[in-house]
């Protein structure tokens, strides 16, 4: 059963010592999530005693564990020692990024945003290469970079353009990070956080019923301004596109042949060079490349961007003419 209670977190950081104490072996795991546990129960004194025992004995990362060390410390009341340790990480420039997203989290939920922000980017700056593919942790830092720039009211860069990319959630970062929305989480106030548990509710519904539906076949599609900047900036994609009205008559032929071989759950995604360019940088290629384009598609389906295919006879057609479809592009 899940510990729930102080007392329970306790009595379940008593076993994980004591069963510490007879696999020395599998000791630094064991002993981390004891002081978890002792934290969760309130007793950061002793979480503090068993960081301090187990930095003693060589550990295999000792940069995690200072940075728990420091958020803990700041806990109850050594906020000068946890600075301390927090400045002496970030000196140190581990090549992990659990030490970096703990201590600029710590230094997020204690209103040092900017020192935060500075964390975020020291940690990018060193540990995302060009040479190297995102990972799952270091994705995680570029998105609590965003949140706290999002804090900060600071503009988009591209690091947060390459945040928004590898989200998949059907909620943008953006609204996800919103001010209004992180601050509502921390309120006081029952009615707030009833109406933020309301909308939590509600986009966990919304994403349920995305992953319960077939994943779309999509086919991408540029608006014509969109389409224009593309070329401009990367014209070996021309081939691709040798005109705006070629491209969408191209949309609506690859749809209706697809249709005809029996594949259902058809769509059309939009896009947009600035995310063009974000989703390029996330995977470490240039966005010359016409092998990128249908990755760039199927991700922005996976995230739930696209529009099913056909529309009704008569809604307005997917090429954005404002025409009813069955006078546009769904004309026989």
């Amino acid at each position: 059963m899940r510990p729930d209670t102080p007392a329970e977190h306790i009595a379940e950081a008593e076993r994980l010592i004591r069963t510490a104490t007879r696999y020395p072996e599998d000791q630094e795991p064991l002993l981390l999530q004891a002081a978890a546990h002792l934290e969760l129960g309130d007793a950061r004194d002793r979480a503090s005693a068993l960081y301090d025992q187990l930095l003693a004995s060589s550990p295999a990362d000792p940069h995690l564990i200072k940075a728990l060390q420091a958020a803990n410390l700041w806990e109850y009341g050594h906020e000068p020692e946890a600075r301390a340790l927090i400045q002496g990480i970030r000196a140190a420039a581990p090549e992990d990024p659990a030490p970096w997203e703990v201590i600029a989290e710590t230094l997020e939920a204690h209103d040092e945003l900017t020192a935060s922000e500075e964390c975020f980017t020291e940690a990018a700056a060193l540990l995302i290469t060009e040479n190297a593919p995102l990972t799952q942790a270091t994705t995680a830092l570029l998105t609590g970079r965003h949140r706290v720039r999002r804090l900060l009211g600071l503009p988009h860069d591209e690091w947060d353009m390459v945040a928004d990319t590898r989200h998949i959630g059907p909620i943008p970062l953006d609204e996800l990070h919103d001010p209004k929305r992180i601050w509502a989480l921390g309120s006081d106030d029952p009615a707030e956080l009833r109406a933020e548990i309301a909308r939590l509710r509600a986009e966990l519904g919304d994403r349920r019923a995305a992953l319960s539906r077939p994943f779309p076949v999509a086919i991408l599609h540029w608006p014509a301004r969109e389409l224009a900047e593309l070329l401009t900036s990367y014209p070996t994609l021309a081939a691709e596109y040798p005109s705006h009205e070629a491209h969408l008559t191209h949309i609506e032929s690859s749809l209706r042949a697809l249709a005809a071989s029996g594949t259902t759950n058809l769509g059309i995604v939009t896009a947009s060079v600035p995310s063009y360019e974000a989703f390029a940088a996330s995977e470490k290629t240039s966005p010359a490349s016409p092998s990128l384009l249908p990755e760039y598609a199927t991700t922005l389906a996976a995230r739930g961007k696209a529009t099913p295919w056909p529309p009704t006879p008569n809604t307005p057609c997917w090429c954005t003419s404002t025409k009813p479809y069955a006078e546009c592009h769904g004309a026989a």
